[in-house]
């Protein structure tokens, strides 16, 4: 009885703890504040999403001087920023029109808004931009005011011992898929304009650029969607007050910086690999209809012209559908060997050694893609049908329910699953 209530005291003193209030200095007013969520714990949060960013925007460009352009460029404006977290600068594969950040620093760029943008400053408004949203901690606010602190703390891997892993799992598929929709109110779009508009001016960058973006998502808008707009609504009162904000307060801005030859280099770079992805493109509706062979073709040609991480994950994943599995393996591995972040050719390959019995192979890929993403339900069932092949059965088990509990009920494997808990179970 006394370690029943002695664990119950315990339960309620940690709860007590995880929904207190910290207090923190806020960079951007000077003053002291109290917040739910703290700047280490929003800094983690964000890196337990960064491989799903990467993941949904299929995987990182390949490209060395593209990433390193990318990182020197965005540090060089974060440096002047006054909340100072552990920042990092991706370019995605996508051709999606966007960018966005991640809690505590992250900041993806896709290579289809890159590849719209005509110089340096554009970019640089579009960095700064961003980091104006991780200075004002919006994603942070978006955490306290959407989810309990109790749900934060657990993902955060300090869950109570009796809560369901499973339950966690869930829950952090609910947050990433939250972040990685996030849209942000108009006085959030404001603040982050206004600090935007800061920070590229004291980098030394025309802040003009974010307006050359905005009238060119404006001039886009009505023949093809931009992400970026779903997320970050641009009404005309928005691009006004930018241009009046910038002719008071930064009357001398044509004297900074507009383009560089780093800039040009780098967009040629992207522009020289546009073809291998539009093949990609044309290949994913043919993958979505099940047209494998005319998806096979333009798969090989896109290789061809730029082995993409992107383009042999997708030649993997027609191989797997074709029962190709040894070169499903051998696509994914070379997709892996460019992108280690890049959970989907993990995921392939796992299922792909699956399918060739290979048990024991398939559990030490899958649970490499397990420390990468842990929300997928596709990678518990098959990890669940691993190890109740090798007769694992308790972990057969764990992973079978978490596939259960967190599936959207449309991957087809789920009366399989089902099955294969029955028996486990023993009735």
């Amino acid at each position: 009885m006394r370690k029943r209530f002695f664990k119950f005291f315990v339960l309620i003193i940690l709860s007590i703890f995880s929904l207190s209030c910290v207090a923190e200095i806020d960079p951007l007013s000077g003053k002291k504040t109290y917040t739910l969520l703290s700047t280490q714990q929003e800094i983690e949060i964000g890196r337990k999403v960064i491989a799903s960013a990467i993941n949904e925007n299929e995987g990182l460009y390949p490209d060395r001087e593209v990433q390193s352009y990318i990182k020197n460029l965005g540090s060089k404006i974060a440096s002047v920023t006054p909340r100072q977290v552990e920042y990092q600068f991706f370019l995605v594969n996508s051709s999606d029109i966007n960018a966005f950040a991640l809690p505590g620093g992250p900041i993806f760029i896709t290579r289809g808004i890159l590849l719209k943008m005509e110089n340096e400053s554009e970019l640089a408004g579009v960095i700064a931009h961003e980091l104006g949203h991780i200075n004002a901690r919006h994603h942070a606010k978006f955490l306290e005011k959407t989810y309990g602190m109790s749900i934060l703390v657990s993902i955060l891997g300090i869950a109570l011992q009796d809560s369901k892993y499973s339950s966690v799992i869930l829950n952090l598929a609910q947050i990433t898929g939250g972040l990685l929709q996030l849209k942000f109110s108009r006085d959030q779009e404001n603040e982050a304009d206004a600090l935007g508009v800061r920070f590229a001016y004291d980098a030394g960058y025309d802040p003009r650029g974010i307006l050359g973006i905005f009238e060119k998502f404006k001039s886009l808008e009505r023949g093809q969607p931009i992400e970026w707009l779903s997320t970050h609504p641009l009404p005309d009162t928005r691009i006004k007050n930018v241009q009046q904000m910038i002719s008071t307060q930064y009357p001398n801005s044509s004297r900074l910086r507009q383009n560089s030859q780093s800039f040009i280099r780098i967009k040629s770079v992207l522009l020289a690999s546009k073809e291998s992805y539009d093949y990609v493109s044309e290949a994913k509706k043919y993958i979505k209809n099940n047209n494998y062979s005319q998806a096979l073709s333009l798969l090989n040609r896109s290789i061809e012209l730029y082995g993409s991480n992107q383009a042999y994950t997708y030649r993997a994943l027609v191989n797997l559908n074709l029962k190709k599995y040894y070169e499903a393996i051998n696509d994914a591995d070379r997709a892996i060997d460019i992108d280690s972040l890049y959970f989907q050719p993990l995921l392939i390959k796992g299922i792909a050694q699956n399918r060739l019995n290979r048990w024991n192979e398939s559990i030490a890929t899958l649970e490499k893609g397990k420390n990468l993403v842990r929300d997928n339900p596709d990678l518990y069932y098959y990890l669940g049908v691993n190890y109740q092949a090798i007769g694992n059965r308790n972990k057969a088990i764990e992973n079978l329910t978490t596939a259960l509990e967190i599936t959207d009920g449309k991957r087809g494997w789920e009366t399989d699953a089902q099955r294969r808990l029955r028996s486990l179970r023993g009735y």
